[in-house]
């Protein structure tokens, strides 16, 4: 496959893979190559780490419960801290960032008790404190990747307009669904029909029970899921904004809805530690790029009266798919 094409398939299939018995089949027919170009070329970029895998983006709330932590940790004691995090199946990001909280992570779980049972075990093991920030309001969650762009950043435009619906409906199948899917689709040729083969499904089962996932908002993307870093997006900030609670969700919407962010969501202050209410996340190919983009944020949105951080990140410890369904009989797992 040429540049241009694996350009294209990167680039064209983060949302709205197709959900149809043969998808590969479909991209190639799309693409104008070879069926088997597709399978190889996917082989080829996940075994790289440039995709991470092909599958779902849960909505945050819909199903289970997550939220970002952080952790004050001495330098020495950095790489330590980060492997016991990582070790969790329960976390699925982990960075260090510049910042006198350097550890940051996001851990999931079925049930609430289930994931304040991993943070307190984390303290327990390190002797540290877990802040935790549960997300309060999204006003943007596109983590898919522009590769035309000059700066990473997801899908432009409309922001999310409302709070967290409630926990979806859904039945044991649905479930079962979810769990065979979070490690991603596998490269075959049917890979519905493989899915399906694993959980006593039929492949039209499977792919109507997505289609119906998709429209009831529990799956908020699927497609191809790329590792930024590995694209050239080598540089991301985590902005953090100090602002009117009587003025956060005016200026989410107005970040969220910009076309500069990737991420923008509400959590709550933990004072006196940390006064912080807003967030969002910018990628790009280098460092004074991220900073133009903030610039042009601050402007956008009538930003710089407001106290903020930027939290470069400086390593990545861990970043796979969440594991939001285990099976009943599953206690707290340490990898």
């Amino acid at each position: 496959m040429s540049i241009a094409m694996e350009h294209n398939l990167l680039n064209d299939f983060q949302h709205s893979f197709p959900l149809t018995a043969t998808p590969f089949d479909e991209i190639a027919q799309q693409l104008d190559v070879a069926n088997d170009e597709v399978l190889a070329t996917l082989h080829r970029l996940t075994n790289s780490g440039t995709v991470s895998r092909i599958g779902a983006v849960i909505r945050p709330h819909r199903i289970g419960v997550s939220t970002l932590a952080a952790m004050a940790v001495p330098a020495e004691r950095l790489t330590e801290v980060a492997q016991i995090v990582n070790a969790y199946t329960e976390v699925n990001h982990n960075y260090e960032r510049e910042h006198h909280f350097s550890l940051w992570f996001v851990a999931t779980a079925p049930h609430a008790g289930h994931l304040e049972k991993t943070l307190a075990d984390i303290e327990a093991r390190t002797g540290i404190a877990v802040m935790r920030l549960p997300m309060l309001q999204d006003y943007h969650i596109d983590l898919g990747f522009d590769l035309s762009a000059r700066v990473g950043h997801g899908t432009a435009g409309k922001a999310n307009t409302g709070r967290f619906s409630d926990l979806a409906k859904l039945d044991a199948e649905d479930y079962a669904l979810i769990a065979a899917i979070q490690a991603g689709l596998p490269l075959l040729s049917r890979p519905y029909a493989a899915i399906g083969e694993s959980i006593g499904m039929t492949e039209s089962e499977v792919l109507a029970r997505l289609k119906n996932l998709l429209d009831q908002d529990v799956i908020k993307r699927f497609g191809i899921i790329v590792r930024h870093h590995e694209l050239g997006f080598r540089s991301n900030a985590m902005v953090v904004w100090d602002v009117p609670d009587t003025r956060i969700a005016e200026l989410g919407h107005c970040i969220g809805g910009s076309g500069l962010v990737n991420l923008c969501y509400q959590r709550p202050r933990r004072l006196p530690e940390w006064r912080y209410n807003l967030f969002c996340m910018i990628h790009g190919r280098d460092r004074a790029g991220v900073l133009e983009r903030l610039e042009h944020l601050r402007d956008q949105c009538g930003l710089s009266e407001f106290t903020h951080e930027i939290l470069f990140s400086r390593q990545r410890f861990k970043q796979c798919g969440a594991n939001y369904v285990v099976a009943p009989s599953t206690e707290l797992q340490v990898a």
